[in-house]
């Protein structure tokens, strides 16, 4: 949560009533004493306060983790609706494709209306009213960009809706009008807020930062490439965010996903936004999911993402000297310091108990050197053969929904590689570029620069390999699909998910398990996806059924 923990107790009041804030009945010109209604809110700061409260626990929290099933980096072990449409086999009528578009628009009903009820309220701050707005715009611009994202052409609707107003029945708006009102509404709430990092009981909040760094994804996104990388370049000048650093480059990445990285911890200047979380008063299940140590992992890597990280001299695996996959060990050897703390390595601690070792020989089942295969509910089974460490609070793993992690929404990271990319793709990039941005997230971890020269002596393309920092920089935070898309490199989610190569584990020889025809663990083989069709999300039936005018996307 990001508004002061001492108002945890009013929050549950404000949700009922927040979102009736439009829609009450004057019945008897009575007000009624059960709701929060326009006639009795919207009178003091603490009114706006409490409702911006209501608005930022809207905020998707591992929801963000859970979208990394739409892509090919991860593969959940079960029915995962997130999975399923990333494979491009789905009906109109699936649940997630209709409750993303619910859900969002019942957030910004909530944005609307404080934003057409808090000019009216007095201040004990000077400004204070208008800084609010300016944070509830932000996280209203958020949903929008999830909106658009996923479905096209949406209803732009800035003002709260009643049943019987024309504008619930009427058609989408263009993408791209929706993109500029964002852009704009990013500007004017940049304009307002402290461009400080918020700290004490502003800790968490919106401030001039995150403004500007998600004005920069939206203009990446949509190809505006000039925009994004002025708004990116405006953050790095703000001169407040820095990489997350321990002293130890083999360590420092991994932590920040973990208790220490909590903006609470007071050592994070990295983060820019993030649903935070409070032991015993908001937690998620997210490290236990990651190593669950009874059941099959939630999370599991793919050889995919295994294979996109480079060796530990700049070059990718296919071309370099260093690279072996004589064994699993080997494969972990001589690369990418991420991928090592992202990915489980034999010998690494971890929180899945017994691994696939015999049980005799396993004295010490809190170092993981096997990956399990078959369940025996005597600890964690992958389905691919790896394990993701980055996420993972050892101490929360056993225990059911005991994690207080931050979720990370927008990292300076990510500012960083939406300034190298929106340069590259106006032919503009320079090494000078290059090491401002890049380089930074490489030499936190001590792996070797990006030298743009030694990408041409080696003949590797510019263009994937700045792509290639963002998906291991970027793994596991909900980031991977929508890249893919905006890329339009929708093959990739079509191809068959795989896992380790079955010659390294003797079991895996069992018709149990599917291989490839190269010979690596065959995880799922139905997906597709079908261009232009699968590059937006249907109209969810449920929508259209109560407004043909909403139309469908091409090939739904």
């Amino acid at each position: 949560m990001t508004i002061p923990y001492k108002k945890y107790s009013r929050l549950a009041i404000l949700l009922i009533g927040v979102g009736l804030l439009s829609s009450c009945s004057d019945f008897l010109d009575r007000v009624p004493q059960d709701e929060i209604v326009n006639e009795t809110y919207w009178k003091t700061q603490e009114h706006l306060e409490m409702a911006a409260t209501g608005i930022y626990s809207r905020v998707k929290a591992k929801n963000v983790v859970d979208m990394e099933n739409l892509a090919e980096n991860t593969m959940w072990p079960s029915t995962n609706q997130y999975k399923d449409i990333g494979s491009g086999v789905f009906p109109v009528t699936q649940p997630t494709v209709n409750s993303e578009w619910a859900n969002m628009y019942r957030d910004i009903r909530e944005c609307n209306a404080f934003l057409e009820n808090y000019q009216g309220a007095t201040e004990t701050d000077p400004g204070a009213k208008e800084r609010l707005a300016a944070e509830v715009r932000v996280i209203r611009a958020l949903a929008y960009s999830f909106l658009t994202s996923f479905y096209g052409d949406i209803p732009l609707i800035t003002k709260s809706l009643n049943p019987d107003d024309p504008e619930l029945y009427a058609g989408r708006d263009p993408q791209s009008q929706v993109v500029d009102f964002l852009l704009q509404e990013l500007d004017a709430a940049a304009a307002v807020l402290p461009a400080a990092i918020p700290t004490g009981e502003n800790l968490g909040r919106v401030s001039r930062g995150t403004a500007l760094a998600l004005k920069s994804r939206i203009a990446l996104t949509h190809g505006r490439f000039e925009l994004a990388e002025q708004a990116a370049k405006a953050v790095m000048d703000l001169g407040v965010y820095e990489l997350y650093t321990n002293g130890d480059p083999k360590t420092a990445y991994w932590e920040l996903f973990t208790r220490a990285g909590k903006l609470s911890a007071g050592r994070n200047k990295e983060t820019i936004f993030a649903r935070l979380h409070l032991a015993d008063v908001i937690m998620h299940n997210l490290s236990r999911e990651i190593q669950v140590p009874d059941q099959f992992a939630r999370f599991v890597p793919t050889r995919s993402l295994v294979e996109s990280y480079l060796c530990a001299d700049g070059l990718p695996i296919e071309k370099s000297p260093l690279y072996s996959d004589a064994s699993y060990a080997d494969v972990f050897k001589n690369r990418d310091p991420r991928m090592t703390q992202t990915i489980l390595v034999p010998g690494d601690k971890w929180g899945g108990r017994f691994d696939g070792r015999p049980i005799a020989q396993n004295t010490d089942p809190t170092i993981f050197q096997v990956p399990k295969f078959s369940q025996d509910g005597r600890g964690s089974v992958t389905t691919t053969g790896y394990y993701y460490k980055k996420y993972v609070e050892p101490t929360a793993v056993p225990n059911y929904n005991r994690d207080d992690n931050d979720i990370h929404h927008i990292r300076y990271a990510e500012v960083l590689l939406n300034y190298a990319e929106a340069r590259l793709e106006q032919n503009k990039l320079t090494q000078a570029d290059v090491d401002i941005s890049i380089n930074l997230l490489r030499d936190r971890v001590g792996m070797k620069r990006m030298e743009l020269s030694f990408l041409a002596e080696n003949g590797l393309d510019v263009r994937e390999e700045v792509r290639r920092e963002r998906r291991v920089e970027l793994a596991l935070e909900g980031h991977r699909y929508f890249d893919v898309r905006r890329w339009k490199q929708g093959e990739l989610l079509g191809n068959d998910i795989e896992g380790v190569k079955a010659a390294w584990f003797p079991q895996l020889s069992s018709s149990t398990f599917r291989k490839s025809a190269d010979g690596y663990l065959s995880v799922q083989w139905n997906r597709a996806f079908e261009s232009p069709k699968n590059y937006l999300w249907p109209v969810p039936q449920t929508q259209y059924d109560r407004n043909n005018n909403l139309g469908q996307n091409p090939g739904w």
